[in-house]
């Protein structure tokens, strides 16, 4: 089934001429010319709302909330001929898609669906790549589109299925606990405890106890015994954050736990056994701390089990405008504010930053944003000088297709490999694939020949 289009509005020549462009486009289109006609086509299912503003009766800006209440997901467009920039900001503000100042074109209108479609399309295409719940944990969903992450994940969820040690690596901030607590989630121990410690966070004298546990008067203030984070865990899963951080006595202590399956607190002659799967994270390079004394070799061969590393944020760029969308709908829910959306060309200097602090740097300048922001959406004002400053003599960050950050070029390369996939996964039934994809067949074949996937298929 082709998308389908509501235009509202009581001119009934530009009803007519909208309906013309729109299917001629390929588009389903109903109209109406007041609020109640609008409100009753919403019986069947509508993508996109074309509706004036000035209109008998509820007028565009009444009958907006009502609108986005009923048709969750689809955008709407606001049209009046008596524009003015306060008249776009509120209706913005309202939390319209976008707004068009009549007279317009029709490549206006087309661009402004087009824009409008592949914003939605583009969530609905990451809730397919995340259509096991387990791959989103509680409120910290696993939000991906580059190939590199969603390859990364379906490896981890293989590796859930195992008891056998995790090693993650890569950089700061690139969400390495996000991704320990869904490889639990896909576990068999799902139900059980998942049990995190930062080795580098708690100095070394309460680490110990804090893993091992002690027994009461094992010393001075050990008023009573304390069990252990390993014994918390039994049955469930232990994250140790940072292991490069581990002190070495107790990397002794914890290759004993990895060997024989058991923990003997301190001061107690009885040790305890334990079934706990253990995911370890790091930032550092163990092989070289190996080679430098730092840390053990047989307690990192005990850890590399199953090794992998998880990308920086600059490295998968097409992750950073759904993870922006996440954050701003994370953070309009916790904070309170009416943020929607973020303009363009702030997104523009997003996908052009270099990202240091990964994934955190990322939550953080949204959430700052957020909170500085006027209106309904982030602008340029609202980012850093870190994100926004020109950097002179500086290396350009790379970017999929040599440094080229056009989001319309990331979204059609995304889009044709998102069809490949869907095509792969379908045995190339195309009539298969649509429906994975949650678009027309119609539009699936149009996809096809626009990105030259070609090929003959069963239907």
């Amino acid at each position: 089934m082709s998308d389908r289009i509501l235009v509202v509005d009581d001119d009934e020549a530009l009803r007519e001429s909208l309906a013309m462009l729109l299917a001629a486009e390929g588009y389903e289109v109903a109209t109406a010319c007041d609020a109640p006609a609008a409100l009753a086509c919403l019986e069947t299912p509508v993508d996109v709302v074309l509706c004036d503003v000035r209109m008998p009766g509820m007028d565009g800006l009444e009958l907006l909330p009502e609108l986005i209440r009923r048709l969750p997901g689809a955008p709407v467009l606001l049209m009046s001929a008596y524009g003015s920039g306060d008249l776009a900001v509120e209706a913005l503000k309202r939390g319209a898609f976008d707004y068009l100042a009549k007279p317009f074109q029709p490549a206006e209108v087309l661009l402004a669906i087009k824009k409008a479609r592949e914003r939605e399309r583009l969530r609905r295409a990451n809730s397919l790549l995340q259509r096991d719940v387990s791959r989103a944990v509680g409120d910290r969903p696993i939000v991906a589109a580059s190939p590199g992450m969603i390859d990364l994940l379906e490896l981890l969820e293989r590796a859930a299925e195992y008891k056998a040690t995790v090693l993650l690596t890569g950089e700061s901030g690139t969400g390495k606990e996000v991704l320990a607590r869904a490889i639990h989630a896909q576990s068999g121990r799902r139900h059980q405890a998942f049990v995190a410690v930062n080795c580098g966070a708690i100095p070394e004298a309460l680490l110990e106890s804090e893993l091992f546990g002690h027994a009461r008067g094992a010393f001075t203030g050990a008023d009573r015994a304390r069990r252990g984070l390993f014994v918390e865990a039994d049955g469930g899963t232990m994250f140790l954050d940072e292991i490069g951080e581990m002190p070495a006595p107790l990397q002794v202590k914890l290759l004993r736990v990895l060997q024989e399956e058991e923990v003997r607190p301190i001061g107690d002659a009885k040790p305890r056994n334990v079934d706990v799967r253990v995911i370890a994270a790091t930032s550092r390079d163990l092989e070289r701390e190996v080679a430098s004394g730092r840390f053990r070799e047989d307690l990192f061969y005990r850890l590399d089990v199953f090794r992998v590393k998880v990308p920086p944020l600059r490295e998968r760029r097409e992750d950073v405008p759904l993870l922006v969308d996440h954050f701003i709908a994370r953070f309009r829910e916790t904070l309170g504010r009416p943020v929607r959306t973020i303009a363009d060309d702030a997104l523009d200097r997003l996908l052009a930053h270099s990202w240091p602090g990964n994934v955190r740097e990322l939550e953080n300048v949204i959430e700052r944003a957020m909170i500085l922001a006027d209106g309904d959406r982030i602008t340029l004002r609202e980012l850093p000088d870190a994100v926004t400053a020109e950097r002179v003599n500086a290396p350009a960050p790379s970017a999929p297709g040599g440094g080229d950050f056009s989001m319309r070029r990331a979204r059609r390369r995304f889009e044709a490999d998102l069809i490949r996939r869907a095509l792969e996964a379908t045995n190339g039934n195309r009539t298969r694939a649509a429906k994975l994809l949650e678009i027309s067949y119609r539009a699936l074949l149009y996809k096809i020949k626009e990105h030259a996937l070609g090929g003959d298929a069963e239907e």
